[in-house]
């Protein structure tokens, strides 16, 4: 199957300021950049380095498992949660406490648990990085301590991890829990500052200064909030998110059911997009959007329309003259109802292209 394909645009000027060495707004549905500053520049990032370890972690399976703390773990300097060693603890508590409180012992202990050493865990971290495309990112250690110098990543890469842990119901809930068996989440956004944060991870070291990233949903506007080495980081990412939320809306840009553009023999009537596609935008960016479409080649053998594949082609949706999405064109065996769309604002050109494989 063809899958939504997700590509960030360019954001549009913004009309605030922040005071973050680097930050960056994003929409969480869409990846689309709404406000950046220095946004792909390395910087230490601390404890908000614990959203790669809890994601692993919850991605491991292991929650439920009980297991012992070791000495190494206990250890740890900086936060803690003030683990013994030798006692026995349930996974999950350690990354409730690992996310509520920034334990730095319990980063530790979810590390050799998981990964079979912190040395193990950390190449885990590194590959996870990789796979979800955070390009400029390096791990050394599960919690965030300055202990070297290569352990960094940038604004923009921080969001595409809590993009891709949000996605993720328990880690949801997890970075969203106010309290916790005594444990009171450090993310003073959530817990008092601002009534839509949904979540999120505090940072500070004395060489990364305050770090932050949260989550926040308002009006079923997801958006996400990153800042490194900003003092005033509460306010800033208030201001970001009042900025997004005032500006930028959830808009259709692509209409599910019949694509009226399409006349091509054997398709019309025929060929239909399976889902709303939104996009976050301003009013005056509606005009800057139209739809090329490329189909597979028709085929004598198409006159039997059994012999039609499923997927006939590719939606391609430009705004600016950049392309944003990339959807699935499908074709049924039954008629499809003709719709008279809002969205004629849009301009729509169909291209039948040759070489097009018939997974689009």
């Amino acid at each position: 199957m063809m899958l939504l394909a997700l590509m960030p645009s360019k954001p549009a000027s913004a009309s605030i300021s922040v005071g973050a060495a680097s930050a960056i707004l994003m929409d969480q549905d869409t990846g689309r950049i709404l406000y950046e500053k220095n946004a792909n520049q390395p910087r230490r990032i601390a404890s908000i380095t614990k959203i790669m370890t809890a994601i692993l972690a919850i991605e491991s399976g292991k929650l439920n498992d009980t297991f012992m703390i070791s000495e190494t773990a206990v250890r740890t300097e900086g936060s803690s949660l003030y683990l013994k060693a030798g006692e026995k603890r349930k996974l999950v508590d350690l990354v409730y406490g690992l996310m509520l409180r920034s334990g730095n012992d319990a980063a530790n202990a979810i590390a050799e648990h998981v990964g079979g050493s912190i040395q193990g865990f950390v190449f885990l971290m590194n590959q996870k990085a990789k796979e979800i495309g955070m390009l400029n990112t390096h791990f050394s250690n599960p919690s965030g301590l300055d202990d070297s110098s290569d352990h960094f990543s940038t604004a923009y890469d921080m969001a595409v991890l809590t993009r891709y842990a949000m996605q993720n119901k328990t880690y949801e809930k997890i970075a969203g829990t106010k309290m916790y068996k005594g444990w009171k989440n450090k993310n003073r956004l959530l817990t008092e500052k601002y009534k839509y944060c949904t979540g999120g991870k505090t940072g500070f070291t004395k060489l990364a200064r305050r770090t932050l990233v949260t989550t926040a949903s308002k009006d079923g506007e997801n958006l996400i909030s990153v800042t490194l080495n900003d003092s005033d980081d509460w306010n800033d990412h208030i201001s970001m998110y009042e900025y997004g939320f005032k500006n930028f809306h959830p808009t259709i840009i692509l209409e599910k059911g019949l694509v009226n553009a399409i006349t091509t023999k054997y398709l019309k009537n025929h060929v239909y997009i399976k889902n709303d596609v939104v996009y976050p935008l301003k009013k005056q960016e509606e005009s800057d959007i139209h739809v090329d479409y490329q189909l597979v080649k028709p085929s004598e053998k198409w006159k039997s329309p059994k012999k039609i594949p499923h997927i006939v082609g590719k939606a391609i949706i430009y705004m600016d003259n950049k392309q944003i999405r990339r959807i699935p064109v499908y074709y049924s065996t039954e008629k499809q109802t003709e719709k008279t769309s809002w969205l004629g604002i849009f301009k729509q050109v169909l291209f039948i292209q040759l070489g097009v494989m018939n997974n689009g």
